[in-house]
């Protein structure tokens, strides 16, 4: 007798994924304020375990980061979801985004602005001047302090959005450039990933 192996339904496993982004956006974003009617319709539209490694799909949902491998992770739901409505995409936007090694974030934003340029982290923290075209940076991670190349691709006025390492904690924080300086104000603790090329430079005491 001979047994063959079922093999899974494509049709049951769509369905199982679109029922867990219904339950991530009513349970996670939701909950915790994010419930403006464009961020919800992009995380309700962008499959999210289509952007994560194949062994990590069915905890694509999961309301915690995901190891993507060379020391990154992409963070949990609800920081892409604050990102988004805290940074109030215009069509007119031109958004620089660094990214953690996942297109899942790009392919939120793409469909809603003007233009998105997506680069490394490496190469957002070694970047030596910018050229202050974009009206908005998004930072996929947390950071402990912003470049001075990485500040200058800024437009004056224009905003940022990232993670901020304070401490040891790592907070939600946005900010804008005004008078040539970009100023980050904390608005919540969260758990995000941090960006080690974006460490601070350790300073001697005595």
């Amino acid at each position: 007798m001979t047994l063959t192996a079922e093999r899974p339904d494509p049709r049951t496993a769509a369905a199982d994924f679109a029922a867990a982004r219904r339950a991530m956006i009513d349970s996670q974003l939701r909950t915790s304020g994010v419930t403006d009617a464009a961020t919800i319709e992009a995380m309700g539209r962008v499959p999210r375990e289509d952007h994560v490694p194949a062994a990590a799909r069915s905890n694509a949902y999961i309301d915690r980061a995901i190891a993507l491998g060379n020391g990154h992770a992409l963070p949990a739901p609800l920081f892409h979801g604050r990102m988004l409505s805290e940074a109030a995409l215009l069509t007119s936007d031109r958004v620089l985004l660094v990214g953690c090694g996942s297109d899942y974030l790009a392919e939120l934003v793409r469909p809603l602005v003007t233009a998105l340029d997506v680069i490394t982290a490496a190469d957002a923290a070694s970047r030596a001047k910018g050229k202050g075209k974009h009206s908005l940076i998004l930072i996929e991670g947390a950071i402990e302090h912003l470049p001075t190349g990485l500040a200058a691709e800024l437009a004056e006025g224009g905003r940022i959005v990232t993670g901020l390492v304070e401490r040891g904690v790592t907070r939600f924080a946005t900010g804008r450039k005004i008078g040539g300086t970009v100023t980050l104000l904390p608005l919540a603790d969260m758990g995000i990933p941090i960006l080690a090329e974006f460490a601070a430079l350790k300073r001697w005491s005595f």
